[in-house]
């Protein structure tokens, strides 16, 4: 597999506007880490003042977006061939290299100084390990060089619930593992959908995605894998006595409705058919993740409300 070249640190446009900067931190990604962690930081056992609260999750979201900025200073030269992202800040010439550097780097600093000021410094180390591992790890190291870049590069995404909990209770605990798990179960699945049908894009940039590497029949079986073993993982808050059953059984229906999806896709061989059941699977894992997680918050919250009611 040929290695594309970064692009020269020299080439400068100018212009960037403040919502060029705010591209650069994946605002779509990290509306998925907001979320994600809110739900760690509510449903954990203990209280954190409002405001230091608010400072948590924003520290988190920054510290995301610091990610969303290495990736792009990083990734430049494949962002400007592929379809998807030519038109990021880099590549379409409103930012250089160098800026993006510079901004992701003061951000990861300061998002993980400023959590562990004012929570502890547990969160903190967890939201640096992320930073690195989504920056070093999965974009400089893994991201080019192995099929199984987005499992390994779906841990850095998995960590914000766990975050937001240990901003609360400064620990790491087998409740915030099952929402790590279920995130980190959910990302190949969710993106080995859309390589299916961006497999072009993926082949013309060099990355080594599943299908391309693997084949398209490989890439249906894993994903069918992975959503079976998210289908058991889901229900678990309810096994392990966190959740009720009305979460359970809300769990266990969505995880049937993404496995029909994960099995339809298994099921085609026709390429038409391949790359349109593969957008629906991708359609759907986005209302997947976001409902699990919001069934949760409000199942334990509604347990914490009738629990203080009773106590």
């Amino acid at each position: 597999m040929a290695y594309i070249g970064n692009q020269s640190d020299n080439t400068s446009w100018g212009g960037a506007e403040v919502e060029d900067y705010f591209a650069l931190l994946k605002p779509r990604v990290m509306s998925l880490v907001i979320f994600t962690a809110i739900v760690g930081l509510l449903i954990a056992p203990g209280t954190l003042h409002p405001l230091l609260a608010f400072v948590a999750i924003l520290c988190i979201a920054i510290g995301a977006g610091a990610s969303g900025a290495l990736n792009m200073w990083y990734d430049a030269d494949i962002d400007a061939v592929m379809s998807r992202t030519i038109n990021r800040p880099i590549p379409a010439g409103r930012v250089t290299r160098q800026e993006a550097l510079g901004f992701g780097l003061v951000l990861s600093f300061f998002s993980v100084a400023i959590l562990g000021l004012v929570t502890n410094w547990v969160a903190a180390g967890l939201l640096a390990f992320t930073i690195f591992f989504y920056a070093v790890i999965y974009t400089m190291w893994l991201k080019r060089w192995t099929p199984q870049n987005i499992v390994i590069g779906g841990a850095a995404g998995a960590f914000p619930p766990m975050i937001g909990w240990a901003a609360v209770t400064g620990t790491v605990t087998i409740e915030s593992t099952i929402l790590f798990l279920i995130t980190f179960l959910w990302t190949p699945p969710h993106f080995w959908a859309l390589a299916l049908y961006k497999k072009g894009d993926y082949e013309q940039a060099g990355i080594p995605m599943l299908p391309n590497v693997a084949g398209e029949r490989n890439t249906q079986h894993q994903i069918l894998i992975y959503t079976l073993v998210l289908a058991a993982i889901s229900v678990a808050p309810t096994l392990l006595g966190f959740a009720s059953l009305a979460y359970g059984f809300v769990a266990g229906g969505l995880s049937a409705a993404f496995t029909f999806y994960a099995v339809k896709l298994w099921l085609q061989k026709d390429n038409v058919a391949l790359k349109k059941a593969a957008r629906q699977l991708f359609a759907f894992s986005l209302i997947y993740l976001f409902v699990v997680y919001l069934v949760l918050l409000a199942d334990v919250s509604v347990a914490n409300y009738f629990g203080g009611i009773g106590a």
